[in-house]
């Protein structure tokens, strides 16, 4: 029998490998990726994805600011804020304006539908939290939250997750 590269020579044993669920990033993904699902489904019944409630929930926040702004915050290159600014206009959730100071900057704000979904869109957002983190106590949840915000800091992370 001819062996291929990939074959383990004949009684060389195979090396221990730690299993997946002894890795906190596995179980950190487990989780996560059911909390979005949950919510992305939450919120595109709402007529956004995920990364369009970020901004709109930015620019809530905000007020009126530049794209630059906007993009800096939510952790985007001009390029992927702009595209996104572009889908969410179309939504006619966000207006454009020219600065007052210098015609060559706009502004970008949240329209009256806009305003008026982001309520909405927080209290899903709530709800989701409450739907995956309600058995744990406050103290548990606390400290959870501590503990990946001291990650953020520690490995200075700072893209928003959009999606």
């Amino acid at each position: 029998m001819r062996e291929t590269r990939r074959s383990r020579p004949r009684n060389k044993p195979r090396p221990e490998v730690s299993p997946l669920e002894a890795h906190i990033g596995y179980w950190l993904r487990f989780v996560s990726n059911h909390v979005s699902y949950a919510f992305r489904r939450k919120v595109e019944g709402q007529g956004v994805t995920v990364a369009e409630w970020v901004v709109l929930r930015e620019l809530y926040r905000l007020g009126p600011t530049a794209p630059s702004v906007l993009g800096d915050a939510i952790g985007m290159t001009r390029g992927a804020v702009s595209r996104l600014l572009n889908r969410v206009e179309t939504k006619r959730f966000i207006a454009r304006k020219s600065s007052s100071q210098d015609r060559r900057r706009q502004v970008v704000a949240l329209t009256p539908a806009g305003e008026e979904l982001v309520p909405g869109l927080a209290a899903l957002a709530d709800e989701n939290d409450a739907q995956f983190f309600r058995d744990l106590s406050p103290g548990d949840r606390e400290t959870l939250i501590r503990i990946l915000k001291d990650l953020v800091r520690i490995h200075q992370l700072k893209n928003v997750p959009v999606d």
